[in-house]
């Protein structure tokens, strides 16, 4: 495969409301991100992703947009954002901006011309149905009904998400040039890329035949008929090349659905973009996305197998996009460690875990500090729509208030969009003003400024890790180098071998808090480990949580 300039990226992703508050409203902002990227160039990171920045109601935290080429009054202006570009250039840091194109807000005026005015050609930019009955029985992802009623009239709108983000029409042509136009706008103004959100949903079943149900409210799930639907190809294709072939820029598509089979022609030589999100492996502890309350019981075995399952077929065809934490999951420590999430060993391992697979890494603002989930004690406390909705869905199926409570907790997305925690003082250095979002308790404990400096650190370990892939005499094989399963005896490991011509290393992580003996059948030198040392003698043996990078000598 060609060498491509985002393969070496490391991308951090920024939640805006929750990252650094400049104006003390409570809530993050374009000069909040600006005043902290010496941090960011600090911890060498080489690409910054923003959670949409662009004008909404909020109603789902900026992904119901209400003017693509305008920013929201909260995060600041445009100077603001040529600011942040120009600042963010000057320390070699690139800026990929949120490309929400499966719906917009209700508020936009598109939609608000649609309603008002029948006749109008922005009519079709939106999928509407007549009728006194709702068109079909499928359930949106945040719950409840994917139609709602236009007030005064025997009519529906369709959204996919909540009812504030109506589904754009993406049969319609003229609607999907409106949308190139709008990328290729941002695209000349210096952004270099792109993180695609939902973009699966895009085409539909247009039977909007009704489905057997799978709920308890009679409705089914919408991901089985507006996800991945047969003739997407078209559409995507059409958008690669009106857009983002012509820039070169870096996409990454949050492309839930997708089958292994189908990677060539999304991320292959001449796919649809740059790379994907696999969230296999992401939601190994739940049935899906969108049915918290349905847990899986998993094993380290189990989450090793899928990571390995997706590395080799990303591998065969394109390049991986690798995370462990975004502001749609929980964190990492909390979903993967257990109870050993506040244990900085077992931190420290999990990011090398990940971090070496082959693809760009995504860090998500706090991963560095091995935040944790919070532990909320009424759902009154939650802001993020899904996290409501699975609540009462919880409730719904048969759980109790305290279960559907603990499901939440565990899964919410609030878990990732607390104020970053910068120090140990007033709102942790977020703001002045109460955060628009209740801060994480641990902050005091858990922050920036307590792991500034301090070598035994995770953001210190996190420094160099980064460093170790970017700019080290093991970097080539590390960022460009193949990947293979290296077998193991011991369910509680996960190894791989990364290769280049003659260079071979290999790749030990123990999830294990008892030490691990592995056979060893190379002579290795030890490049890397988040312990002082590791016993090579008679085999391999693993310290409690060990992650060790060996080079075959």
């Amino acid at each position: 495969m060609e060498k491509k300039w985002w393969q070496k990226e490391v991308v951090y992703q920024i939640y805006p409301r929750s990252f650094q508050d400049s104006n003390n409203d409570g809530i993050g902002d374009l000069q909040g991100i600006i005043s902290r990227l010496d941090y960011l160039k600090d911890l060498g990171i080489t690409s910054v992703w923003l959670c949409p920045i662009f004008k909404s109601p909020m109603d789902d935290n900026g992904y119901d947009i209400s003017d693509y080429l305008d920013i929201a009054e909260e995060f600041g202006t445009m100077d603001d954002l040529k600011q942040l570009i120009e600042e963010a250039d000057k320390r070699n840091i690139k800026i990929i901006l949120d490309l929400v194109l499966n719906h917009t807000s209700d508020e936009h005026p598109w939609f608000q011309e649609a309603l008002h005015n029948p006749e109008s050609a922005y009519r079709d930019y939106y999928i509407f149905r007549q009728g006194k009955e709702v068109p079909n029985n499928w359930r949106s992802v945040f719950g409840g009904s994917v139609w709602e009623k236009v007030d005064g009239r025997d009519e529906y709108y369709f959204h996919s998400f909540g009812k504030k983000q109506p589904d754009l029409n993406w049969e319609n042509p003229e609607l999907r040039q409106a949308l190139y136009k709008m990328v290729n706008t941002w695209c000349e103004m210096g952004i270099s890329g792109f993180r695609i959100d939902a973009i699966t949903f895009i085409k539909k079943d247009l039977s909007f035949a009704s489905q057997e149900s799978d709920g308890a409210d009679g409705l089914v799930k919408c991901t089985k008929t507006v996800r991945n639907q047969p003739g997407i190809e078209e559409f995507l294709e059409e958008l690669k090349e009106e857009t983002f072939k012509k820039y070169d820029c870096m996409t990454v598509a949050e492309a839930a659905g997708i089958r292994y089979d189908q990677l060539e022609e999304f991320i292959g030589e001449d796919g649809f973009f740059s790379m994907v999100f696999d969230f296999k492996y992401a939601d190994l502890d739940i049935a899906s996305g969108s049915e918290w309350f349905k847990r899986i019981p998993w094993t380290v075995s189990d989450l090793r197998k899928l990571i390995m399952e997706s590395q080799l077929n990303v591998q065969k065809y394109g390049w991986a996009a690798n995370f462990i934490e975004n502001h749609d999951q929980p964190r990492a420590t909390t979903k993967y460690l257990l109870e050993n999430e506040n244990n900085p060993v077992a931190v420290k391992m999990l990011g090398a875990m990940y971090f070496f697979l082959k693809g760009t890494p995504f860090i998500y603002q706090g991963q560095e500090l091995g935040m944790i989930n919070f532990k909320r004690t009424t759902i009154d406390e939650f802001d993020d729509l899904s996290s409501i909705d699975q609540y009462h869905r919880s409730i719904e199926e048969g759980y109790s208030k305290a279960e559907a409570l603990e499901f939440v907790n565990l899964r919410s997305r609030d878990n990732t969009r607390t104020p970053f925690p910068w120090n140990d003082g007033e709102n942790a250095g977020f703001s002045k003003h109460k955060p628009w979002l209740k801060l994480v308790e641990n902050f005091d404990d858990i922050n920036a400024k307590n792991q500034i400096n301090d070598p035994t650190s995770i953001l210190e370990f996190y420094k160099s890790m980064i460093k170790f892939r970017q700019t080290s005499d093991y970097s080539d094989c590390l960022i460009y180098g193949s990947i293979e399963e290296i077998k193991v005896e011991d369910d509680d490991v996960i190894a791989y071998r990364r290769k280049l011509d003659d260079m071979v290393i290999d790749c030990y992580f123990s999830f294990s808090n008892f030490e691990v003996e592995l056979e060893k059948k190379e002579d290795y030198e030890v490049i890397f480990n988040n312990l002082n040392s590791v016993d090579l003698n008679d085999g391999i043996k693993l310290k409690p949580f060990q992650a060790v990078l060996l080079k075959v000598r």
